[in-house]
């Protein structure tokens, strides 16, 4: 069995049975890997309306048939559950180095079922599988306890979560090597639940490639691709994606003060040539990575440095909160790793209280401190982020997320978020075809689900009209299906940028030893897709939340190069269900579920 190790592992928290499955290879090629195979293995065996907390929930960590291989990028892995904020499919990815290891000790997939009495966590080390204590370990941060578990598990790669995972915060996020993160849709919260605190792996078993030297010629190809292109030579490697703080701004789609605002006109004070100036201390890339967009930067919480903060994080914790400030930023980033908690959404909350804050909704009353929650309060920051982690006093309320934040509150349109999950750092207003992608994508809020800001602001593969309506949803729907693939074969997405589908089929069958055409992966994206769309619908999220918060819709950019310009979805909408072979209630037909081999 080429590219895959053959192998799922299976752990019962409830019984402490651990046993292993072979892998249907015939199942894997139809659905690749990482975030398909992994939807597909959940959902045979899920309810899609089971309770994302009950113990008959269930959760999938999977890498793909590329990871920990040779490829660019090839050390990624999926976590496939039930969405606790939004209640639709989740499957949040992560980078860095667990995803390879996983496979190097020999398994595709695990599935975890049940729930333990107590904290424990699992040792994976190839045969040897254990499900140990964890109460020592329960209640610490991040760093503290991966450094307890390297000391428990010499040379094991740790994944673990923090206090608000075990504290069951919808908005929760499970993290591997104390700085990388399955960030979104609060799948840490899942894990929290089965009180299930880490996994630890190691192992030196590699997968068999069907044909070693056409790898090796495919992946110097990608390599040289991925150095020669603009974004994956030179942006990225030297700023990190924070090179994307004033090109954004630039655009006027720089969402600030909760997205009243398009332009931030201090933005300079947090961008990637800002950090890279003052701060970087150097590169810290993924497994088998030659982009190197990670960061490694001064901080006084180490003399070492720890991991800097992304483009998003960036974003969330200045311009959306009026502040603009890099080592506010850096040190918010820090908790949020510490604690677990996604940023974006942890972000996003804050932005969305400052707002009912400034709207006199919450009230100085309602505060259990002295510390505001207003627009350009630098001090809240990671104050409240504690109390959010913690969930202390108003913090618990904070940890559901912005949107049961404002529902709260009667107000749910002060929540910038899509099916629940909060909107990330592009306003739409002035990226019609990137709007088209928040309302459809599959677990709400999504900008990592068909990245239409690369031709619509960085031009590739083509610069687009990014106030021109027509085409998008053509270019939404393939942006969709390829990042499915991208997402199933263990590579990052930053690869796209450079490489295609052509690409992607090439290292997939010198791996597997298929010979897939550009056609066939993107079919597979599209059957994945509509997978996950399938069982949205089970779960009883209705077409109807493919929208976006009224106020992209109604309120038009008040200034900036976006000035006047709503996001204009009911034109959109109709269009992009056409384009999927959905009927015009945003249903997959019979004939296009059919034509993908779901029915």
């Amino acid at each position: 069995m080429f590219g895959y190790m053959g192998k799922i592992l299976r752990v019962n928290l409830t019984t402490n049975e651990v046993t292993t499955e072979d892998l249907d290879f015939e199942l894997a090629k139809k659905y690749i890997g990482g975030r398909g195979l992994g939807t597909k293995l959940y959902m045979d065996e899920v309810d899609p309306q089971v309770d994302p907390f009950a113990a008959e929930n269930k959760i999938v960590f999977i890498n793909g048939p590329l990871s920990g291989t040779a490829t660019p990028t090839g050390g990624r892995y999926m976590v496939v559950t039930k969405s606790p904020l939004t209640g639709c499919i989740a499957s949040s990815n992560s980078g860095g180095e667990w995803g390879a290891y996983l496979k190097y000790a020999g398994y595709d997939a695990i599935i975890i079922e049940g729930k333990a009495s107590l904290p424990v966590y699992i040792n994976i080390d190839e045969d040897k599988v254990e499900i140990l204590p964890a109460l020592d370990l329960w209640g610490k941060y991040t760093t503290e306890a991966s450094d307890l578990l390297a000391e428990k598990q010499p040379g094991s790669k740790v994944l673990t979560i923090g206090p608000a995972g075990e504290k069951l915060s919808q908005m929760a996020a499970i993290m591997n090597e104390k700085d990388r993160a399955a960030g979104r849709s609060g799948v840490g919260a899942v894990m929290g639940s089965k009180n299930l605190k880490a996994i630890t792996v190691k192992g030196n078993l590699k997968p068999e490639i069907a044909n070693v030297e056409g790898l090796k010629a495919v992946t110097k190809e990608c390599r040289a691709m991925l150095k020669e292109n603009g974004v994956t030579g030179g942006g990225l490697p030297t700023y990190g994606t924070a090179v994307l703080v004033n090109i954004i701004n630039e655009h006027g789609v720089y969402p600030t003060k909760n997205f009243q605002e398009g332009v931030d006109p201090d933005a300079e004070a947090v961008s990637g040539e800002t950090m890279t100036e003052k701060y970087l201390i150097k590169r810290n890339p993924c497994h088998h990575c030659p982009i190197g967009c990670g960061r490694w930067v001064k901080s006084d919480k180490s003399p070492d440095g720890i991991g800097g903060p992304e483009y998003e994080t960036l974003w969330v914790f200045a311009g959306d909160l009026g502040i603009d400030d890099m080592e506010v930023v850096i040190d918010a980033n820090y908790w949020c790793n510490e604690l677990g908690l996604d940023t974006i959404s942890a972000g996003a909350t804050l932005a969305a209280a400052m707002e009912l804050y400034q709207r006199g909704y919450i009230t100085d009353e309602m505060l259990d401190d002295d510390v505001i929650l207003k627009f350009g309060n630098a001090e809240s920051v990671v104050h409240w982020l504690k109390k959010m982690g913690n969930r202390e006093g108003f913090g618990d309320l904070l940890a559901r997320g912005s949107y049961r934040l404002a529902d709260f509150f009667g107000v749910p349109e002060y929540s910038m978020s899509v099916k629940k999950q909060d909107l990330p750092a592009y306003d739409p207003r002035g990226i019609q075809g990137m709007g088209l992608q928040y309302a459809t994508s599959n677990r709400g809020g999504c900008h990592v689900r068909g990245y239409l800001i690369s031709p619509e602001i960085l031009g590739l593969p083509e610069k687009l009209d990014r106030f021109d309506l027509s085409g998008k949803e053509v270019w939404a729907k393939v942006f969709q299906d390829l990042t499915a693939v991208i997402d199933s074969t263990g590579l990052c997405l930053f690869t796209s940028f450079a490489l295609g589908a052509q690409q992607y089929a090439d290292m997939l069958n010198e791996v597997l030893g298929t010979e897939w055409t550009a056609e066939d992966v993107l079919l597979a994206g599209e059957r994945i897709w509509n997978l996950e769309k399938l069982f949205n619908l089970e779960a009883g999220i209705s077409p109807e939340e493919d929208t976006l918060p009224p106020r992209l819709l109604e309120e038009a950019m008040p200034d900036g190069p976006t000035k006047g310009w709503v996001h204009k979805l009911d034109e959109l909408l109709p269009l992009y269900y056409k384009e999927r072979g959905w009927d015009e209630d945003g249903i997959p037909t019979e004939e296009r579920l059919e034509k993908l081999g779901l029915l």
